[in-house]
C-alpha cells in the first residue's frame, strides 16, 4: 500500500512538472540545471584540489580543532571569496549571455565588403548579452526600461561588436549628457529610491530626450521577454564596398518570434511571481531548442542623399523619415547555446562600440566618437587594461605590439619585436582599399527639436487606446514628483501635442486622487486588493486575459 501510495505521489508531481510551461518552451530546464549534471556525469568530475593543484585530504575540509592557517585548502576558500566580486556594470548590469551564430541571406557587396557580411550561407560565430539598462544586478527585469541584446561577432577580420537596444531611438545625443542621465534615472542619494522627480527635472531641461521617453512609456516600454524584442544599434554607420565608395545605414534586427510586449499590469503580475523572467524565457527556450532568431535588416542612404535632407539623419535622437531610404536584408540572427558558466562569459564580456571590421569604418557623429573612449575606460576599470586577452573577448586573429601589463597577458607576442616599424620582420600593417577616401565631420544643431515626439504620438502611436495607455503610464510616474516640476512637464507634453498634454493632465489628476485615498492605508491593507488578485491567479481560479 505504501508503495502505491509513493506511486500516486510521483505521478503527481510529474504531472505538475509538465504543467509548468512558458509560452512555445514544454520543459523549465532552470531549476533542473543541476540535475542534468548529474545526468550528464554519473561518476565525480574527478579530484578536489587547492588552486595550486595539490589534491585535498578529506580531513581538510574541516578546520575545527585545527591549525587553520596550515589548511591551504581553507586559505584557497576563505581568501578568494573575499574578492571574487568586480565591479558591476554602471548601466546594464543585470544579464544573461548566450552564444550562436550569424548567416548570411542575401548579397549586400553593392554596400559593403565587411566580411561577416558577404558570402550567401556564411556563418559567424557571436556571443550575445542580453540585459536590463538601469537595474542592478538583482533588479526586476519587468521593470518599465530600456532592455538590451549586445553581441561580439568573431569575424576573420577581428570582432564586430553591435551593441543593440530594444528601442529605435536614444535619449541623448551630446556625450557629457550620459553620466547625468544615469544618475537622473537611478535612486536618489539620499533615500536610496527611484525617484521620478530627478528624472522629469532632468527631461524637462534637456527636451531631447523626450523621445525616447515618449518611447518608453508607449506599449514598447515592457517587451514580452528578450526573445519577443526587436533591436537596434542606434547609430548612422558608414558602410564602404571594395572600391571604397560610401552609403549610410541604419540596421534593424527584427524578431523572428513576433514583436510583444506587455502592459504595466502584465508585467506587475509576472514580476511579483519571477522577477527574473526573461532570463528564464530566454534560457528555457534554447534549451528546449526553440532557438530565438532575428533577421537583420539594413535601411540605406547615400551620401547625396544624406546630405540634402530636412533633417540630421546621424542624430540617435530621431528616426529616419520615411521615403528618404531604401531596405535591403542581410540575414538571420540565431542565439542557440545557453553559457555554461555566466560569471567567465557574461561578467567579463566587454563591448566596445568601436570595435569594427574593414568594409563598416563607423558612425560619424560626436556621441560614438566619445564612446570610443568611454568602452574602453570602463573595461580598464572593471576587468584591466587586458580585457581583450581574456578568453570571451578574444579574436580569431590578432598580432599586435601591445603586450605586457597585468595578466591575462597570454602567450604576450612570445619573442617577436616589441617595437614598430622594425627591419626584423615583426607584424606589418595592411592597405585597405575599402578605407573611407573622404573624412567626414558632422555638425550638429544646439536648438530643441520637438518633431519627432511628436511624429512618434500622432503616427507610430497606432491608436487612442494606444495613446491613452502611454498617458497613463506617464501620469504613473508623476505621482509623487514635485508639483512645480509636474507643471513644466506637462506644459513640454503640451508642446509636443495638444492631446498628449491633455491626456496625462487628466490621468495625472486621477492618480493623484487614488494616491491621496491610498495614502490614507497602511501598506498592508493597500494591497490587499491585489495580494487577493495574484493568489487567485495563482490558484489558477482567475484566468489571465488578452
Amino acid at each position: 500500500m505504501k508503495g502505491v501510495s509513493f506511486l500516486l505521489l510521483w505521478v503527481s508531481v510529474v504531472d505538475l512538472s509538465t504543467q509548468y510551461r512558458y509560452d512555445n518552451v514544454t520543459v523549465d530546464y532552470v531549476p533542473r540545471q543541476l540535475t542534468e549534471f548529474k545526468n550528464e556525469h554519473p561518476r565525480p568530475i574527478g579530484v578536489l584540489t587547492t588552486i595550486a593543484g595539490a589534491p585535498v585530504d578529506i580531513r581538510q575540509t574541516v578546520t575545527l580543532n585545527t591549525d587553520i592557517f596550515s589548511n591551504m585548502y581553507h586559505l584557497d576558500t576563505t581568501t578568494h571569496t573575499d574578492s571574487e566580486r568586480i565591479p558591476e556594470r554602471v548601466v546594464h548590469a543585470k544579464g544573461n549571455g548566450a552564444y550562436g551564430y550569424f548567416e548570411v541571406t542575401h548579397d549586400v557587396s553593392k554596400y559593403t565588403c565587411a566580411d561577416v557580411f558577404n558570402g550567401i550561407g556564411k556563418k559567424t560565430p557571436f556571443f550575445g548579452r542580453f540585459s536590463t539598462a538601469i537595474q542592478n544586478k538583482g533588479g526586476n527585469e519587468l521593470a518599465r526600461e530600456i532592455k538590451g541584446l549586445a553581441i561580439k561577432l568573431y569575424t576573420k577580420e577581428g570582432n564586430l561588436d553591435l551593441l543593440n537596444l530594444h528601442l529605435p531611438v536614444y535619449f541623448y545625443r551630446d556625450p557629457v549628457d550620459f553620466g547625468h542621465f544615469v544618475r537622473s534615472f537611478r535612486r536618489n542619494p539620499k533615500t536610496n529610491i527611484f525617484d521620478f522627480t530627478m528624472t522629469w527635472d532632468f527631461i524637462t531641461q534637456k527636451p531631447d530626450f523626450l523621445h525616447a521617453m515618449l518611447w518608453q512609456m508607449s506599449d514598447y516600454g515592457i517587451p514580452y521577454g528578450y526573445r519577443r524584442m526587436d533591436i537596434f544599434p542606434i547609430h548612422t554607420y558608414e558602410v564602404t564596398n571594395k572600391h571604397g565608395e560610401s552609403h549610410y545605414v541604419r540596421f534593424n534586427f527584427r524578431t523572428e518570434q513576433g514583436l510583444a510586449n506587455l502592459t504595466n499590469a502584465q508585467a506587475q503580475a509576472i514580476a511579483s511571481q519571477d522577477p527574473d523572467y526573461f532570463t528564464r524565457d530566454i534560457y528555457n527556450a534554447i534549451a528546449n531548442k526553440n532557438y530565438p532568431s532575428w533577421r537583420l535588416d539594413m535601411d540605406v542612404m547615400t551620401l547625396k542623399q544624406a546630405t540634402h535632407l530636412d533633417y540630421n539623419p546621424f542624430d540617435v535622437t530621431r528616426l529616419w523619415k520615411k521615403g528618404t531610404y531604401h531596405t535591403v536584408t542581410i540575414g538571420r540572427l540565431v542565439v542557440n547555446k545557453n553559457t555554461d558558466n555566466q560569471f567567465r562569459d557574461m561578467e567579463q564580456v566587454a563591448f566596445n562600440p568601436a570595435n569594427l571590421v574593414p568594409g563598416i569604418p563607423g558612425p560619424v557623429d560626436i556621441m560614438f566618437r566619445a564612446r570610443r573612449f568611454a568602452y574602453r575606460d570602463t573595461h580598464k576599470h572593471r576587468l584591466g587594461p587586458n580585457h581583450d586577452n581574456i578568453e570571451i573577448n578574444f579574436p580569431i586573429y590578432r598580432k599586435t605590439y601591445t603586450r605586457d601589463g597585468k595578466p591575462p597577458v597570454r602567450e604576450n607576442m612570445r619573442d617577436a619585436p616589441n617595437y614598430y616599424p622594425n627591419t626584423f620582420h615583426g607584424q606589418e600593417p595592411i592597405i585597405d582599399m575599402s578605407y573611407p577616401k573622404i573624412r567626414k565631420n558632422m555638425f550638429d544643431r544646439n536648438s530643441v527639436d520637438l518633431q519627432p515626439s511628436s511624429e512618434f504620438y500622432n503616427h507610430i502611436v497606432e491608436s487612442d487606446a494606444h495613446r491613452q495607455r502611454l498617458a497613463d503610464n506617464t501620469a504613473f510616474t508623476l505621482r509623487n514628483v514635485d508639483r512645480r516640476i509636474v507643471k513644466t512637464t506637462l506644459k513640454m507634453l503640451s508642446l509636443v501635442d495638444q492631446d498628449l498634454g491633455h491626456r496625462v493632465a487628466a490621468s495625472y489628476k486621477a492618480a493623484q486622487e487614488r494616491e491621496n485615498a491610498a495614502a490614507k492605508l497602511d501598506t498592508k491593507k493597500r494591497y490587499e486588493p491585489l495580494a487577493r488578485c495574484i493568489n487567485l491567479f495563482t490558484q489558477g481560479r482567475l484566468k489571465w486575459v488578452d
